[in-house]
Order: structure tokens, then C-alpha cells, then sequence
């Protein structure tokens, strides 16, 4: 395979990967999954749990090897090579640095290996400490580190050797929430000023929307959908995007030649995405943010009772039972007036945003 200009650095074709199971059966990890990824991209790989974006994540690193398909870097083929013949880094949850190494000595290593000479080591070195923020600390021990500066070991680790890709895995897990955001805008800006490929797994989909430059999500082996977050958050493919994909309510319609109602009104196509997927005619799922919905005087394309009002500090979350069925809209906790408990209100959407989804 020959990389032609414009051509993905990294090529995926119909990689498939079977597991044999405790219990004598087969679980197929990776149904034919095929994916290009951009020279200097930040793209996500996210799902639940046992969808097999690790799994793709391993294959790529050379820790396992598919049952069939490729994988081409560069116009190589990658996926018959061991892992120390692709050059590709990969940063684990764990992080797993030797605790017996100086932090100097831990971001060194893979040089060592290299047999570069000591000048070149340490001159590398000290420019990747400066790159991860932690310049004077080269002679410290992990344990003498926060969480996030130990991550910020295992980054530079891998990145001082200059890989083509640089794949992540869940590598903010272990943090708490306050610094976990804060190390996703330095991975971020970390990853622009390297211009390194990134493939970052994660199940947060809040993660992923914060980061990616496109996120593929995945569900039950395959690739589900594959966009930029903002397109993913606003048209999701189907239905188990848009429940994956931030906090929507999906409330069942009907069709009917080509219109939609819901709870037995019909609803204006005003207030239909510009693209909704509009099925046959029968029962089917539309989708509608929180905040997209509106509180609105007597009539409203949704009428139920206020269960709950949650205050959250700039909005205000409104639980509203219509029949034995919850939804929730979100309000900004100033400018708008707030409904009380146990009062009935009527509900619009914004218009454009209501969306019909596939199954």
C-alpha cells in the first residue's frame, strides 16, 4: 500500500478480533472495524464498557494481533509486526513507572534501550521535562509525586522517543475530577504543540467531547458513529448515540406520512432538526436536549407536572412527569422564571431541534 499525498497516517480495514471465553464460548471483540486517522489528529475512541475500543487500541500498539483485517502506518503495514517494530507509544492507566528510577531515570529509559549516548539522553531528557511541565524534578522518585505529575511522567516517557502515533488508554482515570480537567487541557495543548497523533480511549463521554478533534464511538464491536464532537452531539446517528452522547430525553412518536407527533399532538416541522431522520410510518423515538426545551405559557407541544427542581449554580434542572414518563429540561438560573413543585407547565422546544432517530 502506497501513502499518497493527503493519504490517513494511520489506516484501519475490517480488523476483526474473537475471544475465547472461561465458559468454552467466543466473544467477538472487533466486528470488521474500519477507521482512517489524520496526521496530527486528537481522535477518541469511547464506549462502555466490552465495546472493543481497547481492544483496537491494542492491536494498533502491536499487544494483540487481529484474527483478520490491517492496519497500515504511514502506507506500512503495521498489524504483522511486533510491538517494538512499530513506532507507536502507549500510556496506560496504571501508568506503570518503575518506582526504583529517579523521574529522570523513567522518562529516560526507552533511550537507554536505544543505547544513545549520555549527551543526547540528557539533553532529550531535559527538554521533555520542560514540555511536561516539570522541570527540577528530574531527580525525584514516583511516590514523591502527585497523581498528575506521575502522569505527566508517563507522557513524556513516551513521547521522548518521538512516536509517529501516541496511544492513550483511559490514562486520566485514576485522577480526581478537579485535576483530571486540568490534565485534559494540558493533554490537549500538549498534543498541539507536539502535532503527534493522538488515539485517546475513554468511556467519559464528557472527556471525549472536551478533547477530540473527532470521536468514533463504538458499541458491541463496531463503530457507531464517527464525527466531530459537536456534529455527534447536535445529529447522533441512532438511538444509542444520542443516550451516550451527553443527556437527552427520548420520548416516543409517531409517524405518519412523513409527520411526527408525540403523546397524540402533532408536531410543527419548525421545530424538527434541519436533517431528522424521518422513518416509515409506526412507533419510533425522538430525541430532545435539556436544554432545548423551553418553558412557555398555556400551550406547549409537551404538558406535565414539575416533580423536581434541582438548582445547580448556572442552571436550574426541571423534572417533569407527562403520565408515568420523566423528563428534564434545563434553565438558566437567572432571567427566566421558575416553575414550583407540583404546578403543571407547558413545554416547547427550540426550533431545529428535535431530532427523529433510527433505531
Amino acid at each position: 500500500m502506497k501513502l499518497e499525498t493527503g493519504s490517513p497516517l494511520l489506516t484501519i480495514q475490517n480488523v476483526t478480533k474473537t475471544y475465547a471465553t472461561p465458559e468454552g464460548g467466543t466473544v467477538q471483540a472487533l466486528k470488521g472495524v474500519s477507521l482512517d486517522i489524520n496526521q496530527g489528529e486528537f481522535i477518541v475512541l469511547l464506549g462502555p464498557s466490552g465495546c472493543g475500543k481497547t481492544t483496537l487500541l491494542r492491536t494498533i500498539a502491536g499487544l494483540e494481533y487481529p484474527d483478520s483485517g490491517e492496519i497500515y502506518l504511514e502506507g506500512e503495514r503495521i498489524d504483522d509486526k511486533p510491538a517494538f517494530l512499530r513506532p507507536v507509544n502507549t500510556v496506560f492507566q496504571s501508568y506503570a513507572l518503575f518506582p526504583h528510577m529517579s523521574v529522570a531515570e523513567n522518562i529516560a529509559f526507552g533511550l537507554e534501550m536505544e543505547k544513545l549516548s549520555k549527551e543526547e539522553i540528557a539533553k532529550r531528557v531535559e527538554a521533555t521535562l520542560v514540555q511536561i511541565k516539570l522541570e527540577g524534578y528530574g531527580r525525584r522518585k514516583p511516590s514523591q509525586l502527585s497523581g498528575g505529575q506521575q502522569q505527566r511522567v508517563a507522557l513524556g516517557r513516551a513521547l521522548i522517543k518521538g512516536p509517529r502515533v501516541l496511544l492513550l488508554d483511559e490514562p486520566l482515570s485514576a485522577l480526581d475530577l478537579k485535576l483530571r480537567r486540568g490534565m485534559q487541557v494540558e493533554l490537549k495543548r500538549l498534543q498541539q504543540d507536539t502535532g503527534i497523533t493522538f488515539v485517546f480511549v475513554t468511556h467519559d463521554q464528557e472527556e471525549a467531547m472536551s478533547m477530540g478533534d473527532r470521536i468514533a464511538v463504538f458499541n458491541e464491536g463496531e463503530i457507531v458513529q464517527l464525527d466531530t464532537p459537536r456534529e455527534m452531539y447536535r445529529n447522533p446517528a441512532n438511538r444509542f448515540v444520542a443516550d451516550f452522547i451527553g443527556e437527552t430525553n427520548l420520548i416516543e412518536c409517531e409517524i405518519n406520512s412523513g409527520s411526527v407527533s408525540i403523546k397524540g399532538q402533532n408536531i410543527s416541522t419548525n421545530y424538527l432538526a434541519e436533517n431528522a431522520v424521518i422513518g416509515s410510518n409506526g412507533t419510533s423515538v425522538v430525541a430532545i436536549r435539556p436544554e432545548d426545551l423551553v418553558i412557555s405559557g398555556n400551550r406547549g407541544i409537551l404538558t406535565g407536572i414539575v416533580r423536581d427542581i434541582i438548582f445547580t449554580g448556572s442552571a436550574v434542572r426541571i423534572h417533569v412527569m407527562i403520565g408515568n414518563e420523566e423528563i428534564v429540561a434545563v434553565l438558566p438560573s437567572h432571567g427566566v422564571a421558575v416553575p414550583e413543585r407540583g404546578q403543571e407547565v407547558h413545554m416547547n422546544a427550540i426550533d431545529g431541534t428535535i431530532r427523529v432517530l433510527a433505531s
